[in-house]
């Protein structure tokens, strides 16, 4: 990949809320609570973890289309964070119940950080539920990134996101 090649997948100075798909453990049964929306140059994506109903995550995934990440060996997402656990996905497939990889990472709270999480380091899963016999993450298949909270604290939260980009671990 060329040098300065960095695809910017979100910038909250220039995005729409619209393009991005809220998804909680309603769909099962659970109560918690979330919303994305964009304020100051960011996005925020907050809420309510709730373990009730056998529920406990949150999450927002940016609406399918062709990202186009050939060449790219790595996400890197710049955030500020309230001190809890965040998983950042990637979906390869349109259908609803197939399998995600994601990636963990802890914020700060209130500090500004760049996590830096290169594919090889994404596991497959699915409700939760890790599959090794799935294949590794293929940039040319991804066609939605998101965030997911699953940590299994209830409470609330709040993930302020500047940007995510995908690029090569050499220029991150």
């Amino acid at each position: 990949m060329p040098a300065n090649s960095a695809r910017i997948l979100f910038d909250g100075q220039s995005a729409s809320a619209a393009a991005w798909q809220v998804s909680n453990d309603d769909v099962m049964g659970g109560r918690s609570t979330s919303s994305f929306l964009l304020s100051d140059g960011m996005a925020v994506f907050q809420g309510e973890v709730s373990l009730e109903n056998n529920g406990g995550f949150a999450s927002v995934r940016l609406l399918p289309a062709h990202l186009d990440l050939g060449g790219c060996d790595t996400f890197v997402v710049r955030v500020r964070g309230d001190g809890r656990r965040y998983k950042f996905t990637a979906r390869t497939d349109q259908r609803f119940d197939r399998a995600i990889h994601q990636c963990g990472f802890t914020t700060k709270q209130g500090a500004w950080e760049e996590h830096v999480l290169p594919f090889d380091r994404f596991a497959a899963t699915f409700r939760g539920r890790a599959l090794p016999s799935e294949p590794p993450l293929d940039p040319v298949t991804v066609i939605s990134v998101g965030l997911l909270i699953s940590d299994r604290q209830g409470g609330p939260f709040r993930l302020e996101i500047a940007w995510i980009k995908a690029t090569t671990l050499a220029e991150s």
